[in-house]
């Protein structure tokens, strides 16, 4: 449904000029959308996709030239960000991409270009209650959704996270203790570094999360679970597995509305040939597969994708890698989400981009990204507390401080801010992280396949018999099925040819029919074979005609129409004379 903008907005709203190394609450958000679509109505439109677990609507701006089309008929580009609560840099990269689009509409050719011929359906931030909660002035980092699950009951003990202080952080507790696990660092004892084997005879810490200690017996604490359990990017249907084997994922595939109004939209818009959906961090892009290797995979598909990674990496400085080869969390975990399911059923191009790496910025070099959490050398904690000195005010890292904790006594509050620095780069570098993006976003657009009309042909055969002919071609690079994958799960039809004759009792088909599927058109990419130096077999593959021989009176108009699911759609109308 289209909604209406705030009554805020005024006709004489200019362009919004947002400041990315802020993160917008949920109302300053819509506010933002509404204002960009009321300052360029012939660009952008604001529609919600459903609503959220508490019933905040689910925003989608719309970004095309509406003068050379509908968005429906145009090939198109989703892009959303910010499924997880505290990854709100994905929400920020969102942003900074729709300003780049509406603010270069006109005087840049590759953008003005883009928005005339493509869609792009961007959804800035697909869990509104989520980073609410983020962004709350007491915050907890909850992974996903604030839907209690898998139960609804509080916890009766234990250990539950949460900002202790009341500083707007939520950072890590130390105790003193001679059976810790932790230790001072001998040459900067801020950071808190892990006993070494058979160690003994030193100055010993227990390292917990902030948080408040209910019923505590004054010996164990057990660390709660969040009771918001949801991970919604383990709620899609590709590969769906109940919490036994996939925590998060919720009692059945699309339970959860945030998914649920995702999936129902792109399956509703079949013009969507690519996604790419923003996550933090590690600042690595990853593609599929995320449940089998490359050899499993159609070779076309591959190729396809590792030509276009390669593109990200040119563009923005982040390798790309495969989810199943290198980026498990764990050896022998298989994690399924939105990059299966878009890719696996529907058969569209995806990635997974994980903005920011601290490690990266911190000079931290050759490190592999999931096994660098794991295990490494003490060296790069310096690094990184260097990184925080100069670079962070010394806020990345946050000076130990005693506090009385109501239940556990004097401790000390300090270490690492993960939300602020880890999960999100520090203000100062939000929007050079969210510039690296735009140019390959743009590349992979204009990629998509773009169905146009080479001509129509209208021939007389006889008195009141005409051949009608409408020939089409996809100009853009990629077929206009996208992948080899989309042909086996039958997801994207041939291009089909329409005529619509007027009610006459004059006029009638001879041959051919009102509706029909003609072949499958290829991109103008280069064939990926290994007998690519032969002869092209088809050179006019990215070619089809629909042809009709129409009974009907000189004079006589006809509309034609012509469509490829992901390529878009175009109209005409011929005179029979």
């Amino acid at each position: 449904m289209t909604v209406l903008p705030p009554a805020s907005v005024t006709a004489s709203t200019p362009l919004p000029r947002p400041r990315f190394d802020e993160f917008p609450r949920y109302e300053a958000l819509t506010q933002l959308l509404f204002d960009y679509a009321q300052a360029c109505p012939n660009l952008v439109s604001v529609r919600s996709i459903g609503k959220s677990y508490e019933g905040r609507e689910i925003w989608l701006a719309i970004l095309t030239n509406t003068a050379t089309g509908a968005d429906v008929d145009k090939p198109a580009f989703w892009i959303d960000g910010n499924i997880h609560a505290a990854e709100l840099t994905a929400c920020t990269t969102c942003l900074y991409y729709l300003h780049e689009l509406v603010s270069k509409y006109g005087s840049d050719p590759q953008v003005t270009h883009l928005l005339d011929t493509r869609t792009i359906y961007l959804v800035p931030r697909l869990n509104p209650d989520g980073a609410e909660l983020a962004l709350a002035d007491r915050p907890r980092h909850i992974r996903s959704s604030t839907r209690p699950y898998p139960f609804d009951e509080e916890p009766v003990e234990g250990l539950s996270v949460e900002d202790i202080d009341g500083d707007g952080r939520i950072l890590t507790m130390r105790i003193p203790d001679p059976h810790g696990a932790y230790k001072k660092h001998s040459g900067d004892p801020r950071l808190m570094v892990a006993r070494e084997p058979g160690e003994f005879g030193g100055e010993y810490y227990r390292l917990m999360p902030e948080g408040l200690v209910i019923n505590h017996d004054g010996l164990s604490i057990k660390v709660n679970k969040d009771n918001e359990g949801l991970d919604l990017n383990r709620n899609f249907p590709a590969g769906w597995r109940q919490e036994f084997e996939q925590v998060g994922a919720g009692p059945y595939p699309t339970s959860e509305p945030e998914v649920r109004a995702m999936v129902d939209f792109m399956v509703g818009h079949p013009n969507i040939g690519a996604a790419i959906s923003y996550h933090t961090h590690s600042g690595v892009i990853l593609r599929p597969c995320g449940t089998r290797s490359d050899e499993d995979m159609a070779p076309e598909d591959l190729w396809t994708y590792q030509r276009f990674s390669a593109l990200g990496e040119k563009h923005t400085g982040y390798p790309a890698v495969s989810i199943w080869h290198e980026f498990k969390y764990h050896p022998k975990d298989v994690i399924t989400g939105t990059q299966d399911w878009v890719y696996e059923h529907l058969g569209a191009l995806f990635w997974v981009v994980e903005l920011w790496s601290p490690n990266k910025e911190a000079g931290i070099t050759g490190y592999k990204w999931i096994d660098w959490f794991r295990d490494h050398p003490v060296e790069d904690d310096l690094k990184l507390l260097k990184w925080s000195d100069e670079h962070c005010g010394g806020q990345a890292h946050v000076e130990w401080t005693a506090f009385m904790h109501p239940q556990l006594g004097e401790v000390e509050i300090g270490g690492w801010d993960k939300m602020n620095y880890w999960r999100n780069p520090p203000p100062h570098l939000r929007e050079r992280e969210a510039a690296r993006f735009p140019a390959w976003m743009n590349q992979i657009a204009l990629s998509l396949p773009k169905l146009e009309l080479l001509r129509t042909e209208v021939r007389a055969l006889g008195p009141d018999t005409w051949r009608v002919r409408m020939a089409v071609g996809n100009s853009g690079w990629l077929p206009a099925y996208v992948t080899r994958q989309a042909l086996a799960r039958k997801q994207a039809r041939g291009v089909v040819f329409e005529i619509f004759l007027p009610v006459d009792p004059e006029v009638g088909l001879i041959s051919g029919k009102p509706r029909m599927e003609g072949p499958q058109l290829e991109g103008h990419a280069p064939r990926q074979t290994q007998l690519a130096f032969l002869p092209e077999r088809d050179v006019t593959g990215d070619r089809a005609f629909g042809e009709w021989v129409v009974r009907a009176p000189q004079g006589t108009r006809l509309s034609l129409v012509a469509s490829a699911d992901r390529a878009g759609t175009v109209r005409t109308e011929v005179t029979l004379d």
